[in-house]
């Protein structure tokens, strides 16, 4: 999505960043409906044993209030930014593969059905996804060339380091500590603030991972927790979520530079708004006390 919004919105002369930004915010916001949105939630899911649609119905709120917060602020406080200039060209259409459409939507709704079904979901995943693949339609080779091999190494090099840092048994004694003082997360008024530290510290992924691996017996509620709260706190800071990253570093290749600035002048209070109404949610939905 990132050359592509790029391109267009140089053509219409448009700054790129303010959409650049909405798209990372609306990834991270949309991630948070589903248990299979991003990979901290796939964590989650797997470890508490969580029902996609069950999770779907709790989470969903949140993200869309996340949505039109991101809207809200982007259109905001970047307003000067988003009049095009009128030089009168006329743009050429865009063409319209409705083939390619009408693939995506049957995988879609195929892979929608599976999750009802008691498959894991990841094989549910990966089957559509061969599908998709062996197809006809695309060159195998075309698909995999488009695969960020510097990102995947990043990527497992954050699980290297969490695991390094979890084998110095810190975590594990940070957890009785705060055990033995009634401070565990298990309450909406800790979780927020943990949630957004380590988020735009380690990484949301690598937090999740780290909790999940030193507190046991995690309730549902904190999960659901957990899942929607770390996915949001992505939103503060560039560094807080892959998607971010991944946006920034996209657009550098495309000649846009966005930088820490940029981002936190919208991710600020689109993560402190959409916080505020997630806790409240959990609060009053009775999914965890405050």
């Amino acid at each position: 999505m990132t050359p592509l919004l790029c391109t267009g919105l140089k053509v219409r002369k448009l700054d790129p960043r303010p959409f650049l930004l909405g798209l990372a915010a609306a990834s991270n916001a949309g991630s948070a409906a589903t248990l299979i949105g991003n990979p901290q939630n796939i964590l989650i899911g797997q470890a508490g044993a969580l029902g996609f649609w069950s999770y779907f119905a709790q989470a969903v709120a949140p993200a869309i209030a996340a949505l039109a917060l991101s809207f809200g602020c982007i259109a905001f406080i970047w307003r000067s930014s988003l009049a095009a200039a009128d030089d009168g060209a006329p743009l050429e259409p865009v063409a319209f593969d409705r083939v390619q459409v009408g693939i995506c939507a049957i995988a879609l709704l195929a892979l929608l059905v599976l999750f009802a079904t008691p498959l894991p979901r990841e094989i549910s995943a990966l089957l559509v996804a061969a599908c998709l693949i062996v197809s006809r339609t695309l060159p195998t080779r075309q698909l995999f060339g488009e695969i960020d091999l510097p990102l995947l190494i990043l990527f497992a090099a954050l699980f290297v380091v969490n695991d390094a840092f979890a084998r110095t048994g810190f975590p594990e004694e940070a957890v009785r500590m705060l055990a033995a003082h009634g401070l565990l997360p298990d309450r909406v008024s800790f979780l927020v603030p943990i949630s957004l530290f380590l988020s735009n510290t380690i990484g949301n992924v690598p937090a999740v991972v780290m909790i999940l691996k030193v507190w046991q017996g995690i309730p549902e509620g904190v999960l659901v927790g957990l899942a929607i709260l770390s996915t949001l706190a992505g939103n503060l800071f560039l560094v807080g979520s892959l998607a971010n990253l991944i946006v920034a570093e996209r657009a550098s290749a495309q000649g846009v530079r966005l930088t820490f600035r940029d981002h936190a002048k919208a991710g600020v209070p689109i993560t402190v708004l959409s916080m505020i109404f997630a806790g409240l949610w959990l609060w009053f939905g009775g999914f965890m006390h405050l």
